[in-house]
């Protein structure tokens, strides 16, 4: 397989996988998860295989010819930054899936959600992968689609439902945002390719319009990777089942604006808007986020907001764009969606196997579940930065990144450090909380999960410490290339290994773990005051995106009202007030009143002709009956069909003749149901006003007509129909062949409206029930009498029936409903 199919299958394959996934479910229940798994696996091998030539300085670029005619190609682009992050993806989505097929076992919808599953990794692959900006836009997209698929999965749920809105609504947002940046990054710098603006050197900071799109990005980006302020989505995605969870928090979804953030480093970077904006808004998002994670109890819970504390932290290494930064943020990257994938899956399993993830409720798991207390060990060691683990490693190089600067780099340490300790006091929190002391009252009674259950975390726990032994294979095969393509220059990566006491970076770990281990040791009163603090009375921010859902459906509903009542006078009367003011507005504005033409000398079968259109038309509006108005529609558009016959153009003679000709037919049929012999009635006012807005549209036309006869006649259109319309479509009639070939799919599109109007009109007429005539005389009452009677006869109708129906009397029966609780019972 060459290497361009070879990235396509990449790319595409996760997507065939889904489309096969319920069919893979009904022929492999049991292991359905592990047969699909092997696509995410393979493409971990093979993207493996690419490590060694995008080390050496060679990305792979592939493309596709996508819309030729604007220059746009589906492109493909791997270095250092797009093959880690597919790397990451692919590899724990291959342990994702083993763990969803056992964790959902037995569930009825599991082919559904393997599909949706493999979707999402696609989608997000594509994204990691796309070089063209239109392509990353569209996975964008896609993988907000997907992951509302999955966090409402379980659809008959309001609180899944919400979320997924709530999700799907902000990061939508976001992708417009990323939309627009993407057309004025390509308007600026004249590429729709993000290797080609690097190639080229563009950079966007000198522009004026450079704070527009920098906030157009940052948008995008920071609602896909749960910001602050627009973090709230991000917990109540936990509503998903656990697999979800553990795939969007770690490798997926969330990460695309970390990844965005650092594929336009070298084309929005290294200006003072940028690092200003991502160190404040990852700096307060990275304590928000760790606060509320030591105010939770519930193990999902906590996790989340340790997700958004962690992105924050990547958003403000991005921010600091140092190469010590950058290579901190790869570490921190890889290392976080190691230990964040292994401790939900952990949660899931805990869950599972006791019924509840309260940490309050839980204790003495370790005898019980022995496979995932070692599991919990090792991720949560690689959480809190532990050495050897790749934790450690990050947490050392993003404290050498801000060491000994200035005070904006003081304060920015300090954020550092007190959000890794509260961090680590988490990690400490769902470490030894379920595990240790006594075994708690639980509503399942625990044991061991699944061996696929437990192997993805045990798997990702090793693999977080292992790093830390191949260190030199790492700097050179991983971070090097990672941090080269995020920088736009070569950085050669060296991680800090073994443990100096005189090193002051190890003692600003000290004090983190320190911090932490008070945290740990003091959670329940800090856990008190936190809900105190949360439970203050404010608008909250997930309470603010119900209010403006509220009043944006309130909003719609009003608007609905307003230009949807349902009065097609008024809807056609708008129409044609807009057309008019669409026709004479820019012509007036561009060259003012055109110029009148001299009027040429008719023949008299011309204005024979000229006068029969005037006469139509004056018949038209003074027709007293339907019927005669028809006819005389018909009459004004011959003297048009005549008009085009005597100026050169039979053809189009020929085509309004059949069209006035099916227009009076078919006009005159569907009058026949309804009375010929009625004028329509219409106030003064009302003449006035259509006599007028008709008019202003007569005047609009006939001014655009006049400025273009008035340019200089270009016959090149006229010339290619003339002379294609033979030797390509075979006709000699033009005005039909334009019709049928050169317009024909126009023409396809009009024929469907037009019979699905009949249709519509058909389905009204036959849906009018006539009433046979009655032949008996109606005595007129009085309105007193009548409404008296017409009571009295609903109150008690079958007081004046039962004594005829004793005398033998045949009267109809009158249907009754059955009272029961859907009718309310016979008062309903």
């Amino acid at each position: 397989m060459s290497l361009d199919l070879a990235i396509l299958a990449v790319a595409f394959a996760p997507f065939f996988a889904a489309a096969l996934a319920p069919l893979v479910h009904r022929a492999t229940a049991p292991a359905a998860g592990l047969v699909l798994a092997l696509v995410p696996a393979t493409i971990f091998v093979y993207l493996l295989g690419l490590i060694g030539v995008v080390a050496d300085g060679e990305p792979v670029r592939i493309a596709f010819a996508w819309i030729p005619s604007l220059g746009l190609d589906l492109s493909f682009f791997i270095d250092g930054l797009a093959l880690t992050f597919a790397l990451t993806i692919s590899g724990v989505g291959t342990f994702i899936l083993i763990y969803a097929g056992s964790y959902l076992k037995g569930h009825p919808h599991l082919g559904r959600f393997l599909a949706y599953l493999l979707a999402f990794m696609g989608a997000m692959l594509g994204l990691v992968l796309a070089d063209n900006m239109l392509a990353l836009f569209g996975f964008w997209e896609l993988t907000s689609i997907t992951s509302f698929l999955l966090i409402s999965f379980d659809h008959r749920r309001q609180a899944a439902r919400r979320a997924a809105i709530q999700a799907l609504v902000i990061t939508n947002l976001g992708g417009l945002a990323l939309l627009l940046g993407a057309i004025a990054t390509q308007r600026l710098l004249g590429h729709w390719d993000l290797s080609a603006i690097r190639a080229a050197g563009g950079t966007l900071g000198e522009s004026s319009v450079y704070l527009l799109v920098l906030w157009l990005f940052l948008a995008a980006a920071f609602s896909k990777s749960a910001q602050f302020p627009l973090h709230f989505w991000l917990p109540n995605a936990m509503e998903a089942p656990t697999p979800v969870s553990a795939f969007l928090h770690s490798a997926t979804m969330v990460q695309a604006g970390v990844y965005l953030l650092a594929r336009m480093t070298p084309i929005l970077g290294e200006t003072p808007a940028w690092t200003g904006i991502l160190c404040t808004v990852g700096g307060v998002t990275l304590l928000w986020g760790a606060f509320a994670a030591l105010r939770q109890t519930d193990i999902k819970l906590m996790l989340a907001q340790t997700t958004i504390a962690s992105l924050g932290l990547l958003v403000f290494l991005i921010g600091i764009g140092s190469e010590t930064a950058l290579i901190a943020m790869v570490v921190y990257f890889i290392a976080h969606a190691a230990y964040k994938a292994a401790l939900f899956m952990i949660a899931g399993i805990i869950d599972h196997e006791t019924g509840t993830r309260d940490l309050t409720a839980l204790g003495g798991l370790r005898d019980k579940l022995p496979l995932t207390f070692i599991a919990t060990i090792l991720a949560a060691i690689s959480m809190i930065g532990l050495p050897p683990t790749l934790g450690y490693f990050s947490k050392e190089e993003m404290y050498l990144a801000l060491f000994g600067g200035q005070w904006q780099g003081i304060l920015g340490l300090a954020v550092l450090i007190l959000g890794n300790a509260l961090l680590a006091a988490a990690a400490l929190i769902i470490a030894i909380r379920p595990f240790m002391g006594r075994l708690g009252v639980t509503p399942k009674t625990p044991h061991e999960a699944p061996l696929a259950m437990v192997v993805g975390p045990l798997a990702l726990g090793v693999g977080a410490v292992l790093f830390g032994f191949f260190t030199p294979w790492f700097d050179e095969m991983v971070l090097s290339p990672t941090s080269s393509a995020i920088a736009g220059m070569a950085i050669a990566a060296h991680l800090h290994t073994g443990i100096d006491p005189l090193n002051p970076i190890l003692w600003l770990s000290l004090l983190t773990w320190a911090l932490g281990g008070l945290a740990y040791w003091k959670w329940d009163q800090l856990r008190t005051g936190l809900r105190r603090a949360a439970a203050a009375p404010g608008l909250s921010f997930d309470h603010g995106f119900d209010v403006f859902m509220f009043g944006l459906i309130r909003m719609a509903g009003a608007l609905t009202r307003l230009w949807h009542h349902g009065r097609l006078e008024l809807y056609m009367l708008v129409i044609f007030v807009l057309l008019a003011l669409a026709l004479i507005l820019p012509v007036l504005g561009l060259s003012g009143l055109p110029a009148w033409p001299e009027l040429p000398a008719l023949h008299f079968h011309e204005a024979v002709v000229v006068v029969l259109a005037l006469a139509g038309l004056v018949s038209v509006l003074f027709a007293r009956t339907r019927l005669f108005a028809i006819l005389a529609l018909g009459a004004q558009g011959l003297a048009v069909a005549l008009i085009f016959m005597l100026f050169g153009a039979p053809d189009l003679s020929f085509t309004q003749l059949m069209v006035e000709i099916l227009s009076v037919v078919i006009l005159a049929l569907v009058m026949t149901r309804l009375n010929l012999d009625v004028r329509d009635s219409r106030s003064l006012e009302e003449a006035i006003r259509d006599g007028a807005v008709a008019l202003l549209c007569g005047v609009g036309f006939v001014m655009v007509l006049l400025v273009v006869l008035g340019q200089p006649f270009n016959g090149r259109l006229s010339e290619f129909f003339t002379r294609y319309s033979t030797e390509i479509a075979h006709g000699r009639n033009i005005v039909n062949v334009i019709l049928v070939d050169f317009r024909g799919l126009d023409t396809l599109g009009e024929m469907s409206v037009i019979m699905v109007a009949g249709i519509a009109i058909l389905a009204l007429l036959r849906s009018q029930v006539r009433k046979p005539l009655d032949p008996t005389p109606v005595r007129r009452r009085s309105p007193r009498k009548s409404a008296a009677k017409s009571v009295a006869g609903d109150v008690a109708p079958k007081a004046k029936a039962a004594p005829k129906a004793r005398a033998g009397a045949q009267t109809p029966r009158r249907r009754t409903r059955k009272a029961g609780p859907e009718t309310g019972g016979a008062g309903a």
